[in-house]
């Protein structure tokens, strides 16, 4: 074999937000790294909304920064907004959200991979994948003919692989608005065996921000103390230098409107017959399977400092141009507004993620990688998250090492990941709270202090990363015990305790009995406890320590409790499931049991009894037979 270029240790195939992290994440390990994109232009590039985090999205980027990842840090570095969400519940469900500047990101995230010295970049369109007779991938094809060799491929091609657009009747190949689909890579693999699928996603129209009447929207601020995504960030905007965003609403008339191109929708004519999100459903849908709702929330968000485009978050559709127009001029504080891009649907290939092992290496395929929605996902930190995981595994494969397996108690990265593997998905896959079952353990405050030491260990946190990491780690420890050693006294805090509602004290306690009770919080007691709020800050005065330290004395019975559960899990993950198994003679198995477990080949015990199909039975029958 020869080439006219030079071989990589691993080739990325991609530039969206799972190619950005994976790409760094391998240079940065040492790794000659290659990403191959079709349109330099455009890595990192927010295709639909520009914001990251969210409801559990928020956790999953704070988790990729704390293992060295890029996404928190240009994050922070291009938010023109920012929020934390559910401040109103408990600690494991917050979860931060910033609207970006959609050109700044990109331009930061270019910025961050060109500064790595082992990453190189080409800008062409990959249409096949080298696979030898072993099964092994070695290389690509590109669309002007060359082979270009590596010793593990990524495959981060987001809704590229046969795009195909659609906006109202019409519709044509695209990648996204404005770029072309990308042919070639489904047919290679498909040949090599693995089975492929179709899924939809979408987004609204973009609009002319000063044709726009903000009187007649409800207004919405950023945080007065906002929260960065990278525990490397010291500053961000105040709230003065923060954009705003909008609220508005649909009504009957809004609806009646959109309605009216029904019959010219792709949604409904059966022009598309893929599968869409779920959570995030266009509002031909929504008005569709909601009939009895008379209007639903619109979120108008700027798209960057110094654009007036705004994107209309809640109005995704692919319903035709005239109608989109007409239904927007509907809307109150919309009469006048003008629409620089319409919205628009897109339909593409997907491989079904049970053909992925955890590490995200293929089945069938040694020296593969696939990561993002090419495994069925949705939004730009659930593809990140899989892109930094699938960036590190190849640079472990490659240098000869064993995988990195976040599970399930460690990272909401080892849920979404072990979900995939385990449960597959028929739609768009999207991160919630909800489908962590150690979500008291997950939180987002402390997504260094379960995964920082990881990424040292791996060689991807840097050392000013790892600097600050023992530093609050240290600090933290050193609060918990100071708290914990100190006495209370009644003539310190009846007053306070009193003006709360709440029991006196009769005598003196220690600090962790008091701060557990729901009406008081630390603030209130180092405000009201000199000794105390001296002897903390002779330790530290940062917030977010203090927070931690909160956090662990009041729900320290909830989060022991998960501790305890997880250790339970991990026996059974730890117990392993030879890789050649035949579950068609295991007779004993039900016959949805043996098809699932023949189906996703799982690694361990754990990983089995996850498996949606798999009986408690089942799992009984596997143990004896693999004992005997």
């Amino acid at each position: 074999m020869s080439s006219l270029y030079s071989r990589y240790n691993v080739i990325v195939v991609g530039g969206g937000h799972a190619g950005s992290e994976a790409a760094a994440a391998a240079a940065r390990m040492g790794m000659r790294t290659l990403m191959i994109s079709m349109n330099l232009n455009a890595i990192g590039q927010m295709s639909c909304n520009p914001a990251m985090g969210g409801v559990a999205k928020g956790q999953l980027v704070r988790e990729i920064d704390a293992l060295g990842g890029i996404s928190g840090i240009v994050t922070d570095q291009t938010g023109v907004q920012f929020r934390m969400l559910n401040r109103s519940k408990g600690p494991a469900m917050w979860s931060p959200r910033a609207q970006s500047d959609r050109m700044l990101y990109a331009l930061k995230i270019r910025e961050q991979l060109e500064a790595i010295p082992t990453l190189f970049f080409r800008q062409d369109n990959v249409v096949h994948i080298l696979i030898n007779e072993k099964k092994e991938a070695y290389g690509v094809v590109t669309q002007t003919g060359q082979e270009i060799y590596a010793d593990a491929v990524v495959v981060t091609s987001g809704t590229f692989l046969n795009g195909l657009i659609h906006i109202g009747e019409k519709n044509y190949g695209g990648g996204r608005s404005g770029e072309r689909a990308s042919k070639g890579i489904t047919e290679c693999l498909e040949a090599q065996g693995f089975e492929s699928g179709r899924l939809k996603t979408g987004t609204p129209p973009r609009l002319d921000g000063r044709t726009v009447n903000y009187d007649k929207l409800e207004i919405q601020y950023g945080d007065e103390a906002p929260s960065p995504f990278s525990f490397l960030t010291d500053k961000l905007p105040s709230i003065d230098e923060q954009l705003s965003c909008w609220i508005g609403y649909t009504s009957p008339e809004v609806h009646e409107v959109l309605r009216g191109g029904f019959d010219r929708s792709p949604m409904f004519n059966g022009a598309i017959k893929s599968t869409g999100p779920r959570y995030c459903p266009s509002i031909e849908d929504k008005i569709n399977r909601f009939a009895e709702r008379d209007r639903h929330q619109l979120f108008l968000e700027p798209e960057g400092w110094n654009t007036y485009e705004m994107y209309l978050n809640g109005f995704s559709t692919s319903l035709p141009e005239d109608v989109q127009y007409n239904a927007l001029r509907t809307i109150e504080g919309f009469e006048d507004v003008m629409m620089i891009r319409p919205g628009y649907a897109i339909e593409y290939d997907y491989f079904p993620p049970h053909q992925i092992h955890r590490n995200m290496e293929t089945k069938l395929v040694a020296n593969l990688f696939f990561a993002g929605q090419i495994n069925g996902t949705t939004g730009y930190e659930e593809a990140a998250c899989q892109g930094l995981m699938a960036g590190i595994n190849a640079a472990r494969k490659v240098r000869g090492e064993g995988e990195l397996v976040l599970s399930r108690s460690q990272a909401y990265i080892g849920v979404l990941i072990d979900d995939l593997v385990n449960k597959g998905t028929e739609e768009p896959y999207r991160m919630f709270t909800s489908r962590a079952e150690h979500r008291i353990l997950l939180r987002q405050d402390n997504a260094d202090l379960r995964l920082t030491q990881i990424g040292h260990e791996i060689g991807l946190a840097t050392p000013e990363r790892y600097e600050r990491y023992t530093k609050r780690r240290d600090d933290i420890d050193a609060l918990m015990k100071m708290f914990g050693d100190h006495s209370v006294k009644g003539e310190v805090y009846n007053s306070l305790l009193e003006s709360l509602g709440t029991t006196p004290l009769r005598q003196t306690i220690k600090f962790p009995n008091l701060i557990t009770r729901p009406e008081l919080s630390l603030a209130q007691m180092l405000e009201a406890d000199h000794e105390l709020r001296a002897k903390a800050e002779a330790i530290t005065t940062s917030k977010t320590e203090l927070e931690q330290c909160e956090i662990q004395f009041k729900y320290a019975g909830y989060i022991q409790k998960e501790y305890d559960m997880a250790e339970e899990m991990s026996k059974k993950e730890h117990m392993r499931i030879p890789d050649r198994i035949n579950y068609e003679g295991i007779h004993s198995l039900s016959t949805e049991g043996r098809l699932k477990l023949q189906k996703v080949k799982p690694e361990t015990i754990g990983q089995a009894g996850r498996i949606s199909g798999v009986s408690a039975s089942d799992l009984s029958v596997l143990m004896v037979y693999l004992k005997n």
